[in-house]
C-alpha cells in the first residue's frame, strides 16, 4: 500500500479480527488513510516505503514485540507517534511504554469512541508539530516564499512583513485563524492573503455577521431545505457550502449572538452542520477565518463570548498593527490612494504631495486607520484646483472633521457637560451607549463612517444600533 499522505495510520496487530474492527470504526469516524500490518517484522520495511504520521502498536507479538519495535521507532523514525493497544492492564508497561515516547496507551477491549478520541488526538498533535516545524524555519528565512499572495497590501513596515511570514507558517494547516485590529487596518485584506497562501482551489467567501440574529445567521452560513419557513419555496445552499475547499471569513466575530457562537464552535469542531429545517448532517471542508475590532477579552469578562469557542478561534492569532505605528507605509499609502482618487474625479495625475504635507500626515494618529488616510487623501483630491496638496489643507479638513461647526467654539466646558451626568438618576450601560453614539455622530457631522472611526466601530454596526435605538423608540 502506498500512502500519499504525512498522516497514514498504520494498525500492527497479529489478531486479524481486531484489526478490521478498529479500521472500521476509523472509517466511522472520516478517518480513511488507514494500513494495516499483522507481521510486526514487516514495520520498519513500510515505514521506509511510505509517509506515516500514526502507528496503533499491539504489545504481545509473536517474532518481534511491541515493546522492542516502539525502542526501535523512537530510534529510528523519531517523528512518528506511537500509541500502544494491547490486552495487558499493567500500569509499570504503560509507564515504561509512556517513557519511550508513546503518546497514548490503550486497553483491549477498545470502545469505538475511545479509539476514535485518541486518533484525533494524536492527528491534531502531528499537526501542530509540523506547524511549529514550518514556522520555525519560515522564521529563518528574510525573503517571502508567495509574494503574490501578499501584493494587494501596500506596505514597507517590518511588523507587516512579519506578519506576512507567520501567514506563510500557517497557511497550509486547516485551523482557524483569529484576525484582530482597530477598524481599518485592513483585516479583510489578511484573510484574504491567508486564502491565497494557503493554495486551496475552493473560493473566499466573506460575511460580515454583526447583527445578524441566529436565523439570520444560521440560514446564511448552513442554508435551508425547502419549505424550513414560510416563503423558503426551494432548497438553498449557505455560504459555509459555497466556500467549499476554501476559505470562510466571518468578519465581526466578537458580536455574534450566543446561539450562533454555538453553532459556531461545533461547525468548528466537527466540521459539520444542519441546514435550516434539514436533519441530514452535511460535512464542511471550508476553512474558518474570523475578524473582529473589540477586546474579546472584554466579551469573555462580560459573559457575552463562550470561552470555548474562542480558544478554539485563536488556534492561530493574527494582529495587525494600527496605521500610527507604521508610519513609513503612510507615503506609500497616500500616493496609491492619490492616484485613485485622480482617476475617479478626472484630475490630471500625477498630483505632488508636498513634503511638509506627508510628514503631517505620517504624524497623524489615524483612529480610523487606513480607511481614514484614504478618505483624507480623496477629499484632498476633490477639492484640489492646481498645485501640490499642501500640509494647510490637510489640517484644516482635518480640524473640520473633529471639530463641526458649535463644537469646537463650546470649549471643554460644553464638552464636559453634555456628558456631566444627574447622579438622582445614573444612565444605564445601554443608555450611556447609545448617548456615546449620539455625540460621536454630532462631532462627524452625521457622516456615519467618521462616527464608526471615532468609536472604532464598522459603519454597519453604527447602522444596526441606530436601527435598534429607532425600534425601541417606536
Amino acid at each position: 500500500m502506498t500512502a500519499t499522505s504525512r498522516k497514514m495510520i498504520l494498525l500492527v496487530d497479529d489478531e486479524k479480527t481486531y484489526v478490521d474492527l478498529a479500521a472500521l470504526a476509523l472509517r466511522q469516524a472520516d478517518i480513511k488513510d488507514v494500513a494495516y500490518l499483522n507481521d510486526s517484522r514487516e514495520v520498519m520495511r513500510f515505514l521506509a516505503e511510505n509517509r506515516v504520521g500514526l502507528v496503533l502498536l499491539d504489545l504481545h507479538m509473536p517474532h518481534l514485540s511491541g515493546y522492542e519495535l516502539l525502542k526501535t521507532l523512537r530510534q529510528e523514525h523519531p517523528h512518528v507517534d506511537v500509541v500502544i493497544v494491547t490486552g495487558s492492564k499493567d500500569l509499570t508497561t504503560a509507564i515504561e511504554c509512556m517513557k519511550l515516547g508513546a503518546v497514548d496507551y490503550l486497553v483491549k477491549p477498545v470502545d469505538a469512541n475511545r479509539l476514535q478520541a485518541c486518533v484525533r488526538n494524536a492527528l491534531n498533535l502531528i499537526e501542530l508539530q509540523h506547524e511549529v516545524a514550518r514556522l520555525k524555519h519560515s522564521m529563518l528565512e528574510e525573503e517571502l516564499a508567495m509574494p503574490a499572495a501578499f501584493a494587494g497590501i501596500i506596505t514597507r513596515s517590518k511588523k507587516m512583513h512579519a506578519i506576512f511570514k507567520y501567514i506563510e507558517a500557517v497557511a497550509p494547516s486547516r485551523q482557524s485563524i483569529l484576525i484582530t485590529g482597530e477598524t481599518g487596518v485592513g483585516k479583510e485584506l489578511i484573510a484574504g492573503a491567508v486564502h491565497r497562501a494557503s493554495a486551496v482551489k475552493g473560493e473566499f467567501v466573506t460575511v460580515n455577521v454583526a447583527g445578524l440574529d441566529d436565523v439570520v445567521f444560521s440560514d446564511t452560513l448552513f442554508g435551508h431545505k425547502k419549505g424550513a419557513y414560510t416563503g423558503a419555496d426551494s432548497a438553498r445552499d449557505g455560504l459555509i457550502s459555497r466556500a467549499a475547499g476554501g476559505t470562510l471569513f466571518l468578519d465581526e466575530i466578537g458580536d455574534l449572538n450566543e446561539a450562533s457562537q454555538i453553532k459556531l464552535l461545533r461547525l468548528l469542531q466537527q466540521h459539520e452542520y444542519y441546514p435550516v429545517g434539514s436533519d441530514i448532517l452535511k460535512k464542511s471542508t471550508a476553512r474558518i477565518v474570523v475578524a473582529t475590532n473589540v477586546e474579546l477579552d472584554a466579551r469573555l469578562a462580560e459573559g457575552r463570548f463562550r470561552r470555548d469557542l474562542y480558544y478554539r478561534l485563536c488556534t492561530h492569532h493574527i494582529c495587525v498593527p494600527p496605521l500610527h505605528q507604521r508610519a513609513e507605509d503612510v507615503p506609500l499609502l497616500a500616493n496609491y490612494f492619490l492616484e485613485q482618487a485622480s482617476h475617479h474625479y478626472g484630475k490630471k495625475s500625477p498630483i505632488p504631495i508636498a513634503a511638509d504635507a506627508l510628514n503631517y500626515l505620517k504624524s497623524c494618529h489615524f483612529p480610523g486607520n487606513v480607511r481614514e488616510l484614504q478618505a483624507m487623501i480623496d477629499d484632498a483630491v476633490a477639492r484640489h484646483d492646481s498645485g501640490s496638496l499642501l500640509r494647510s489643507g490637510f489640517v484644516a479638513a482635518n480640524d473640520n472633521a473633529k471639530s463641526p461647526e458649535g463644537w469646537s467654539q463650546t470649549g471643554s466646558s460644553d464638552t464636559t457637560a453634555a456628558f456631566s451626568f444627574n447622579f438622582d438618576a445614573f444612565p444605564t450601560s445601554s443608555e450611556m451607549e447609545e448617548r456615546h453614539l449620539h455625540e460621536s455622530l454630532a462631532l462627524a457631522n452625521g457622516d456615519h463612517n467618521q462616527a464608526a472611526a471615532f468609536l472604532g466601530v464598522s459603519r454597519k454596526t453604527i447602522d444596526n444600533r441606530l436601527k435598534a435605538i429607532r425600534q425601541k423608540q417606536s
